[in-house]
């Protein structure tokens, strides 16, 4: 009998064989850059044995009938023993998921590893005159002493799976098309000689008295250090310093050093997201830079469907994506998640505004980046002016290395502004000194504090911005700010915290209401940014409201910013910055892994759904509001009403969206402001009814 893997919609037939021997290659390519190229041929090869049942070829004939084809290969590796009980986890959730292990009670029906062993198979013992089991050598590398074995296991499992899962979808993909249109395009040695190109006109500045001749020299040295050895480095450059194009200098120099594959950069903000792709597109190219985040779609373009397969494996030399893409990819079971995995191993990762990592998920975060450094030949980057205390939560053997050359020296002369403390003040006395500014910036902790100083004080040249606008209706209004500063006219903005990353403004005086000292930082960045003045000049001051409000999320923050300054201690000072981040890990503690992820691989256990289910940086309990206030936004409600929620709809949708809470979401529900809008996703929508509570001063009024 002739067993088939695949049948396309042309009734072209895949031989089984033929399917299991070209996963089982790529699969195992994809694993030897981590050493492990048996591991993942024997995944490949043993992963689909299931379909060598009389059953299943029935179904691939037409049957209705539901055969279990994931099982079979996992239960063969489980009774080989020893480090073939690794890929089982591998090959029983190639479809459904890496699952739990599970407990020796389990039941079939429960889904976790010991009880999909218990599961009643159709006979696939056919398999045995195709294929032969592989020999498996011993683990492709040696934990270091004092290694979490479990973690490291779980780490392997996870990377073994991704080059299972990438492997098993381009070759179905490609018997199911006839042929590949993917494309990873050029090599780094070619990108390195675009930027090359790109900067040779600033490399013979030498004049350390001028902002150029200073970003030359931080730029040279990082392209110096790049021919180093791999690991672990900082990259701490204040604002002005040109931290963009010297970490994309020395990820590049360092890829070509070590014939690395790709460079992955790690953005907290989509702001900043699009900002550093277009820079990095303009210099090499649009076929070498994959923006990969959820505002970002390339399906509707025959031309860059490249991209759009690119966006599932990351087969692209430069990946520009999200904290929450990169590290819930990490720590998900789900094969559409997992695929990209491999692709960050012999990669440079680079964490633009490193700091911004979320301290709830820290410790499990850092220990996989360690993973990534000791076993799968990748070196990270953390870039920023706020650099975190690292240093305790990192294994002894991982050194740092800095990248920026005289960094207290390069600080001092990029000073552009001096920070003074308010202690508490009245809101009527905030709302004087701001009327007596021409062009001053004012951020709030809450976008309710935000509404009520803006009313206070709104008039020409005042205005208003917090994610209580929708993002369409926040870009005109940074564009009307921005013109307003280029023609030195009066401009106030009373604003939440999203000003503070990525959002390229100068005012010649800010005010930030009592937060982390890295949010401090941040907002006297949008200070004298260009440097036009004196620091002496240009002040950002730091102030307490007489009625602070309660912010559970920044709470501790706040207070060790707070016992930072009774100490007299200048914020801007590099240890000062080092000290607020151990306080605030020491007063953390165990919440620096608040969901006990760590604890999900202890003791040969492996919990993958479960850590999936529990790893979530982002803590959304918001509701989605839609504002059909403009043409645009009402011609897709009319589109949604006529053919329902479509990927392009819900996208655009997004651009006339604002996430409410959940206390004003259930004032307004009861109301009736709001209406339900019925989508075939897990996401709730519902659309706004009484547009009037929309303004263009403020966006969605929040005082219901």
């Amino acid at each position: 009998m002739e067993y088939l893997a695949h049948l396309n919609e042309n009734g072209k037939e895949q031989m089984l064989f033929e399917h299991l021997k070209n996963t089982a290659v790529l699969s195992g390519n994809f694993a030897d850059s981590f050493g492990a190229y048996e591991w993942g041929y024997c995944c490949g090869i043993l992963h689909d044995i299931g379909k060598y049942s009389i059953k299943f070829q029935e179904r691939l004939h037409g049957k209705e009938e539901k055969v279990d084809h994931s099982t079979a290969g996992a239960k063969v590796c489980w009774e080989q023993k020893g480090a073939y009980q690794f890929l089982s986890y591998c090959i029983a959730g190639h479809h459904a998921g890496l699952p739990d292990t599970g407990g020796v009670s389990d039941t079939s029906a429960q889904g976790t590893m010991l009880g999909r062993l218990k599961k009643k198979l159709e006979d696939y013992q056919a398999f045995a005159q195709e294929i032969e089991i592989p020999k498996l050598k011993n683990l492709p590398f040696q934990p270091v002493k004092g290694e979490n074995l479990d973690f490291c296991a779980s780490m392997l499992i996870r990377m073994i799976y991704s080059c299972l899962v990438d492997a098993d979808y381009i070759d179905t993909e490609l018997f199911m098309n006839g042929e590949s249109i993917r494309d990873s395009g050029e090599p780094m040695e070619r990108l390195y000689e675009k930027l090359e190109s790109y900067i040779s006109g600033w490399m013979d500045n030498h004049d350390l008295n001028t902002i150029n001749g200073r970003r030359t020299e931080i730029l040279q040295h990082c392209i110096k250090k790049g021919e180093g050895d791999k690991g672990l480095f900082r990259l701490t450059v204040p604002t002005g310093g040109g931290k963009t194009i010297s970490s994309l200098a020395f990820a590049l120099k360092h890829a070509k050093e070590h014939h690395m594959e790709r460079i992955i950069y790690v953005i907290p903000y989509t702001s900043i997201i699009e900002q550093n792709a277009k820079i990095f597109t303009d210099i090499l190219g649009k076929d070498n830079v994959l923006e990969c985040h959820y505002a970002v779609d390339y399906e509707l373009n025959e031309e860059l469907k490249s991209m759009q397969l690119a966006t599932e494996n990351w087969d692209k030399p430069v990946i520009v994506t999200t904290n929450v893409q990169f590290f819930e990819s990490l720590f998900s079971n789900k094969p559409s998640k997992c695929r990209k995995l491999h692709n960050m191993t012999n990669s440079v990762i680079i964490f633009d505004e490193a700091q911004m990592i979320p301290n709830d998920y820290l410790k499990p975060c850092i220990a996989a980046l360690e993973q990534l450094i000791r076993y799968y030949h990748s070196s990270i980057v953390l870039c920023t002016a706020t650099q975190p205390a690292l240093k305790k939560l990192l294994s002894s053997e991982i050194k740092i290395t800095e990248l920026c050359v005289r960094m207290d020296e390069q600080f001092s002369f990029f000073k552009r502004v001096s920070i003074k403390n308010l202690n508490k003040i009245m809101q009527s006395e905030l709302i004087q000194r701001l009327e007596l500014e021409n062009q001053v910036l004012c951020i709030l902790n809450t976008k309710k504090r935000v509404q009520s100083i803006y009313q206070s004080i709104k008039g020409e040249g005042v205005y208003h911005l917090s994610t209580s606008m929708y993002p369409v209706h926040r870009k005109k209004v940074l564009d009307e700010i921005r013109e307003r500063l280029k023609k030195q006219e009066k401009c106030i903005v009373v604003s939440t915290s999203l000003v503070e990353a990525g959002v390229d403004l100068d005012f010649e005086t800010v005010y930030r209401q009592l937060a982390g000292v890295d949010s401090i930082i941040q907002a006297a960045g949008r200070c004298n940014r260009e440097g036009k003045r004196t620091d002496t000049e240009c002040f950002t001051y730091i102030f307490k409201l007489d009625q602070q409000e309660f912010v559970q999320v920044q709470r501790q923050q706040m207070e060790v910013t707070e016992s930072l300054l009774e100490e007299n201690r200048n914020l801007e000072e590099l240890n000062t910055i080092n000290k607020y981040f151990e306080m605030l890990y020491h007063f953390r503690g165990d919440n620096l892994d608040k969901k006990g992820i760590m604890e999900k691989f202890r003791k040969g256990n492996f919990q993958f759904a479960g850590a999936a289910r529990e790893f979530k940086l982002i803590e959304d309990t918001s509701k989605t509001v839609f504002v059909p206030k403009e043409e645009e936004a009402q011609k897709i409600l009319t589109q949604i009403k006529t053919k329902g929620f479509t990927k392009e709809l819900v996208r655009q949708m997004g651009h006339y969206c604002v996430n409410i809470d959940e206390n004003d979401f259930k004032k307004m529900y009861a109301s009736g402001m709001l209406g339900e809008m019925t989508a075939d996703t897990k996401e709730e929508y519902f659309v706004l009814k009484s547009l009037e509570k929309y303004t263009q001063e403020m966006g969605l009024i929040l005082d219901v």
